[in-house]
């Protein structure tokens, strides 16, 4: 039975080492709620670091006979590793990177990078010895980035699975690091890729369409003929554990004291891990800033400030947490009063049971993190508060403001907006309170955990399921050798071959696309079988195709129809056409040439193109949409169409199409075989004006109407060649 393995940077437990005996505890992350249901099943497992350095064989072996009784696998990592993988480059490149602070924090190690390869590599190797072709691998997080490629370049079959627990940055910021390529590449062996926000999954399309030679549509990125789709997954808490535990009496009995500590004030919660993302100093200077501003809160509101401890040795936080010391002992030390302090501050953790009794307790719940990819303290809050009362404040930068948007959002920046947002909170009503807050608890209780971890699952089942589709549909192995095989065996022939991305290759500059002497070769192979009817079908100018294959037996049509030539015979146009439209377009299109750098405009007989293929990456496709937007309308009215191709927007008369150009070779001739292939747009209609009978072939991407697709010029070539070879093995055979 195929079955399912989980891999994480850490286990989901917690080992400790008293008087030489090693014990294990259950992590109590929601990471390990959501999946214990998963990998507790059957053969399942999860596979990850077991927390701390193990050197002796004999106690490895006494850890992995625990560990399998819990379907656990443990990948030991030597301290150095541990430093330089996980303090290193994990915490020292990509978390600073990922989180927006490469100039201050991130710096880059080689020696770090090669680390980093090394344990993703010994993840790769503990992942081998129980994977098996058919099973489906979960990997979870950036210090696994590379994991993906390593486990699908050793079992090309498997299913795999990536989810990144934090932001995935903007390009300008993730190319600052020097191996993006191969972090990128490695995330690509996955086949779902999931992120917390639509921000998350547009960031990375952007850098790995910028970065790679890849392509996208939509959120599917085209990369060695696999298509791997880009969502969001916005992850969820035990909703029900922390909507019971407030009714378990241990944490009844510690609310009775919280709120016997705190009966004259209003309570303010925060809880963070000690990190400079979390933007705990801006917080505690708009709390100082209320009790500056508005004196009538002193002695009647407190600040519950929790940090847990979070990479002490490490100098950035050593400084940090000295900040916040002098910062809450300046607030203090300055507002204290005989009976009242204004911060109550813990640099620990606490148990489940004590958070719980805070998260009743609190009036508010203040979560301004500078950037984070979920944030799941504001839905243990929203959970926990099942009187429906209490007001979270919620930064705009948490990836939770995206579903939580009863919260009161701020900027995390702004100081005095957090400071005004606090006043809000202590004084809305309490049918507002409510109402926001029902919205939320509803929201994340239908979001939790489990679906998280369910919808993650089935998309990735239907990701492969459109993977194998697409594998049957590529023109290569069985599948081409069918086509190959119909094509001998037939006597009449139709072949339409779009010209530009189809039979040669684009260029930057669209004079340079012209024939080489190895495609005239195939157009001599094709047009000398006397079975072959060949139709040269592109939205070339007609005087482009008229100088390349005058002299050939081929059927030229040009400007996707307007024009048409039999070999020997003069061109013709379709008649009763105006180009009176080109006045009023053509000034239009000359200003989006004035602000796009790298464009230009090439005039045909019925119709105006706009290329950019030279203008800044981004900019082109930018410039493109504002002038479909300012086009369309003057298009309808006077019954133009506007065509979207490979770098270039084309405008041209609706009547002119490669559809119909196509219907009037088809209907007068009993064709026994007819066979297209097109790269683009303009192409589709080409697609379904044919018959169902025929063979249609989209270049360069599997999404299309067209029921077969190559990868590029280079393959159409190469499967055109194997094509006529086929008539001549069959003529020898005869």
């Amino acid at each position: 039975m195929p079955k399912t393995i989980i891999i994480s940077n850490r286990l989901p437990v917690k080992i400790t080492k008293n008087n030489n005996e090693y014990q294990l505890s259950p992590s109590e992350g929601g990471l390990a709620t959501g999946l214990g249901s998963i990998y507790k099943d059957g053969d399942n497992v999860w596979i990850g670091w077991p927390g701390l350095e193990v050197e002796d064989p004999q106690d490895q072996d006494t850890i992995n006979q625990k560990l399998n009784d819990l379907s656990l696998l443990p990948v030991y990592l030597t301290q150095q590793e541990i430093s330089e993988y996980y303090e290193g480059f994990s915490n020292e490149v990509l978390w600073p990177v990922f989180h927006y602070y490469a100039s201050s924090y991130a710096s880059y190690s080689q020696s770090n990078w090669d680390y980093y390869k090394l344990v993703n590599e010994k993840f790769k190797d503990a992942v081998l010895k129980v994977a098996e072709p058919g099973d489906t691998i979960w990997i979870h997080d950036y210090q696994l980035l590379l994991l993906p490629a390593l486990v699908r370049n050793a079992l090309p079959d498997v299913s795999i699975g990536f989810f990144l627990h934090i932001p995935f940055p903007s390009h300008e910021m993730f190319r600052l690091i020097p191996w993006r390529s191969e972090l990128l590449e490695g995330m690509l062996g996955a086949d779902l890729i999931g992120f917390h926000t639509f921000d998350d999954v547009r960031h990375f399309l952007s850098a790995v369409t910028r970065v790679l030679p890849v392509t996208s549509s939509a959120n599917i990125i085209s990369s060695n003929d696999r298509s791997i789709v880009v969502e969001s997954f916005p992850m969820g808490i035990d909703e029900h554990k922390y909507a019971t535990l407030p009714k378990q009496k241990e944490v009844i009995d510690q609310i009775k004291q919280i709120k016997e500590s705190f009966k004259h004030t209003r309570l303010i919660l925060s809880i963070d891990r000690l990190d400079y993302s979390k933007g705990i100093l801006q917080r505690l200077e708009a709390y100082e800033l209320l009790l500056n501003t508005h004196p009538e809160y002193i002695n009647n509101i407190t600040l519950y400030m929790i940090v847990v401890p979070s990479r002490d040795t490490v100098p950035q936080y050593q400084h940090l947490h000295d900040e916040i010391d002098k910062k809450v002992g300046s607030i203090n030390a300055i507002y204290r009063t005989m009976d009242w302090t204004p911060v109550h501050y813990y640099y620990r953790s606490f148990p489940i049971e004590a958070l719980s009794a805070l998260y009743y307790s609190a009036d508010v719940c203040l979560v301004t993190p500078m950037r984070d990819g979920m944030n799941l303290v504001s839905k243990e809050y929203v959970a926990s508060r099942i009187n429906n009362d209490g007001v979270l404040i919620l930064s705009e930068m948490a990836g939770a403001s995206k579903e939580l948007i009863d919260a009161v959002i701020v900027n995390p920046n702004n100081i005095g907006e957090i400071c005004r947002a606090i006043i809000e909170a202590l004084n809305m009503p309490l049918v507002e309170q409510q109402a926001r807050m029902q919205q939320m608890r509803q929201l994340v209780a239908k979001f939790n955990i489990t679906h998280w971890v369910k919808i993650f699952m089935e998309r990735l089942k239907e990701v492969k399921t459109l993977q194998r589709s697409m594998q049957t549909r590529h023109v290569s192995g069985a599948t081409g050798q069918s086509i190959i095989n119909r094509y001998a065996k037939t006597k009449k022939r139709l072949i339409f071959l779009d010209y530009d991305g189809t039979l040669v290759a684009f260029k930057s500059n669209v004079a340079d696309a012209s024939p080489d002497q190895e495609l005239y070769l195939l157009l001599d192979h094709l047009t000398e079988d006397p079975a072959n009817h060949v139709v040269i079908i592109s939205g070339r100018k007609h005087e482009n195709l008229n100088n390349w294959f005058d002299d050939r037996n081929i059927y030229l049509i040009a400007e996707h129809g307007a024009w048409h030539k039999q070999q020997n015979t003069r061109w013709h146009k379709i008649q009763g056409l105006s180009d009176n439209w080109k006045q009023d377009i053509y000034p239009i299109m000359e200003t989006y040439v004035d602000r796009t750098p790298g464009s230009f405009i090439e005039e045909k007989t019925y119709s105006l193109a706009w290329h950019y293929r030279k203008a800044q990456k981004g900019l082109g496709e930018l410039r493109a949409n504002e002038l479909i937007d300012n086009l369309k309308y003057q298009a309808n009215d006077k019954g133009l169409q506007l065509l979207p191709g490979d770098k270039v927007l084309e405008i041209k008369n609706m009547e002119i199409n490669k559809g119909k150009a196509a219907l009037t070779l088809t209907t007068n001739e009993d064709y026994d075989f007819i066979m297209a292939f097109g790269d683009d747009y303009t192409d589709e209609d080409l697609f379904k004006a044919l018959p169902d009978s025929a063979i249609t072939v989209k270049v360069g991407s599997n999404i299309s109407a067209a029921k077969f697709y190559l990868r590029s010029p280079t393959e159409v070539r190469r499967f055109l060649f194997d094509l006529t070879e086929s008539t001549v093995l069959n003529d020898k055979s005869i």
